[in-house]
């Protein structure tokens, strides 16, 4: 509806998250083996409830009893379902600990400490601020959610943003070159940007590259060569070709103070990570304006409509809340941008059949 109104653009697309509470206690979260010795204990006290209730049967003692038994039997029954479906969770996410109450949230470290919550993702639209894709995931890290969630943005939109934006802790290379491969201009500071420290004479950045020989060169002119990869991460090891060299050199002990030599490490996407670096540095207008456009459906849904945890359980349900929250923000939006007047007027001609 937004789109069509002419109010979401969609050529700049800013990411960024806030985590929100979960209807489940944090001390309901536990580890695999916590959960296996629960369930054996559960299975013993479902076997001792049926002795019991094969007891009451022979005696024929009173309705009372069978009435408790039976309903302490199922609660130890649901209880039991719940447990194999936290164990079964296990095995299909891998994760270390899952809540009893809510096993699709996780343990999230906030402003007010470590509680069971869900990271909730956001997507804003530059033009005026409206958002166009909200989703509560379980992961704590926003590391590996820039890709999907300007994805689902695209879905939304029918179409591809020109650029997508978003802090340090989206500065994931493999992750940011998933949209940077379809063309899009991505604008994220790095980890070494965020720290705002300037870089010493001897850092990396003063190293030469040569493609061509596949080598490093310091800043005194010594050549470092390839010395090997790692195997595990694709790091290419680059050092000088004997310890002597760095030893003898007047910049030793400032430069490093390693016995066998300066090293660098050139990672997989070295490239891409520069020309990222350097589109953010070349853009410092568009970074500028994220802290006014995604932080503020947060401050509205936090603050203006009090939302500090989510009432319902589940992804399913989360999603429904976080849907809502998107919907009622955008409303309350729209009616600052156009005013309710011409608001009302504009969803009446969207409502008009075509051809009335």
């Amino acid at each position: 509806m937004c789109v069509k109104l002419g109010l979401i653009a969609g050529n700049a697309l800013f990411v960024d998250g806030t985590k929100v509470r979960a209807n489940a206690a944090r001390s309901q979260t536990h580890d695999q083996a916590y959960y296996e010795a629960l369930l054996g204990e559960i299975d013993g006290r479902i076997e001792r409830l049926l002795e019991e209730c094969e007891a009451v049967d022979e005696s024929e003692e009173g309705e009372g009893s069978w009435v408790e038994i039976d309903s302490e039997l199922r609660k130890a029954k649901s209880l039991k379902g719940k447990v194999e479906e936290v164990l079964k969770s296990f095995r299909e996410t891998g994760r270390e600990k899952v809540n009893l109450t809510d096993p699709d949230c996780a343990l999230m470290h906030g402003v007010q400490g470590n509680h069971a919550s869900y990271n909730l993702q956001n997507v804003v639209d530059d033009e005026h601020g409206l958002i166009v894709h909200m989703e509560a995931v379980s992961n704590h890290s926003d590391v590996n959610q820039f890709a999907r969630q300007i994805e689902q943005a695209h879905e939304v939109l029918g179409k591809r943003c020109e650029v997508a934006c978003g802090d340090a802790g989206y500065a994931d290379t493999e992750e940011l070159e998933k949209i940077d491969s379809q063309g899009i201009k991505v604008v994220v500071l790095s980890q070494r940007q965020a720290l705002h420290e300037a870089e010493g004479p001897f850092g990396k950045s003063h190293f030469r590259y040569d493609r061509e020989q596949d080598c490093y060169f310091c800043p005194a002119g010594q050549r470092l060569g390839y010395a090997g990869t790692d195997r595990s991460t694709g790091k290419r090891h680059y050092q000088v070709s004997g310890r002597e060299i760095c030893r003898g050199c007047e910049h030793y002990g400032q430069c490093t103070r390693s016995k066998r030599g300066r090293k660098i490490i050139r990672l997989p996407l070295e490239e891409l990570k520069e020309k990222l670096e350097a589109q953010y540095e070349a853009s410092p207008e568009i970074y500028a304006r994220p802290k006014k456009r995604v932080e503020h459906p947060f401050g509205h849904i936090k603050r203006n409509l009090q939302v500090n945890a989510f009432l319902l359980r589940g992804h399913s349900g989360v999603a429904a809340e976080s849907s809502l929250l998107a919907t009622c923000f955008n409303l309350a939006r729209m009616m600052t941008i156009l005013g309710v007047g011409k608001l009302i007027e504009k969803l009446g001609e969207l409502c008009v059949p075509a051809g009335a």
